[in-house]
């Protein structure tokens, strides 16, 4: 574990919710899928692979809150144990077979931020300037306009008269989300892992979000913190490098726990969660941030649609990035410089219905490698007889 901060990472609630997540268990040398539930006040980890052999199989009953509250299974032990290292079993990502996906440009802020990087080209000096230009230009106040509305294609017309249009206001104000392939199935890292960085990048930064959960029917079964990452001067060069931006190991962070839908927790919450973004550095740095769900563009429903319906589908469902709604500006080297990560930063996203997501930000070539696919999965789920 990473140090004393990962332990607090439930809900304010505490495991009043439906809480779900994944645990690799060294005495068994594979994952399980765990309930969190309280008992004699403490979170206690309740192993239901026996019933939910993968947690794409949880997510595709029909209310998957209903199936985890009733579901039984063998105590593992407190989660303050498994977080503390006193055991030595410790958690995943709490997703397994579904993609994962990601929106982008679905807030004002951001999409100002992406028309930055492709003007500075990469360059991280030059993006002071730029954005004062942007923002004379744009304007800053783009929360309000639906995207596809008359009034934003009208903004858009304008924009190409004036020679400011960007493939990023194409996506943040036109009819059309991006949504793309973040990561593959079982790649993702979670709560208090290592969080990758291609060594290739010198401007890059956290992305706080909400991740949808999204069941194979195109249903939104509940959601869970996500850090998506992102290379700044990479994506900044072309847009075509976006795969590269984002795709690396360790690139995507999911946790601590997906939290289904049910009377304490619904879609109309995620709707209006407030998130908050705290990087600590090795050398002192401090940087805080945090912004609303309220302050989308698109709804996460729309994203979702957009991602799965007839056009397109996912058998085993999919996790969704909704997009972030915080872009780090602030100068943490040189005036002007903007923020960029140095190794060894603690990144702690976190909302009060959805808990603490942390992770170390490292190399993407000094964090553990991903070996662990779905191939490997099978076999041991085969191996305990769990497969049906």
């Amino acid at each position: 574990m990473l140090n004393a901060r990962v332990m607090d990472c439930l809900p304010d609630d505490g495991a009043k919710g439906a809480l779900a997540g994944r645990l690799w268990r060294a005495d068994h040398g594979g994952p399980a899928i765990v309930a969190v539930r309280k008992e004699d006040g403490a979170a206690v980890l309740f192993d239901i692979t026996a019933q939910f052999p993968t947690m794409r199989d949880l997510c595709e009953t029909d209310d998957p809150a209903v199936a985890l509250k009733s579901a039984t299974g063998e105590r593992i032990g407190t989660l303050a144990d498994v977080l503390s290292g006193a055991s030595a079993h410790h958690l995943l990502a709490p997703i397994d077979l579904h993609a994962i996906k990601a929106a982008g440009v679905t807030f004002a802020a951001s999409m100002l931020e992406r028309v930055i990087e492709e003007r500075a080209r990469g360059d991280a000096s030059a993006q002071a300037g730029i954005r004062a230009e942007v923002q004379r230009l744009v304007g800053d106040d783009l929360g309000k306009l639906k995207p596809g509305s008359p009034e934003a294609m009208a903004l858009k017309k304008l924009l190409i008269e004036q020679g400011v249009w960007s493939q990023y206001l194409e996506v943040g104000i036109g009819p059309d989300a991006e949504v793309f392939t973040k990561s593959q199935p079982m790649s993702a890292v979670g709560h208090g892992a290592d969080a990758g960085l291609h060594p290739m990048s010198t401007w890059n930064n956290p992305e706080p979000e909400v991740a949808l959960v999204v069941a194979s029917s195109g249903a939104i079964k509940g959601a869970t913190l996500g850090n998506d990452v992102n290379l700044r001067d990479v994506e900044g060069r072309s847009a075509l490098l976006l795969g590269k931006a984002k795709d690396n190991n360790a690139s995507a962070a999911l946790g601590p726990f997906i939290r289904f839908f049910d009377a304490s927790f619904s879609l109309d919450d995620v709707r209006k969660a407030e998130i908050s973004l705290t990087v600590e550095g090795e050398d002192g740095f401090v940087m805080k941030g945090s912004s609303n769900m309220a302050k989308i563009s698109r709804d996460p429903a729309d994203l979702a649609a957009q991602m799965l319906g007839k056009h397109h589908q996912y058998p085993d469902g999919a996790v969704l990035y909704c997009g972030t709604m915080f872009a780090p500006t602030l100068d943490r080297d040189t005036p002007g410089g903007g923020f960029t990560h140095k190794m060894g930063d603690m990144v702690t996203i976190a909302s009060p219905k959805l808990g603490k997501l942390v992770n170390r930000m490292r190399s993407s070539t000094e964090c553990a490698p991903w070996t662990y696919g779905v191939s490997h999965l099978m076999r041991y789920l085969a191996g305990r007889g769990l497969l049906k």
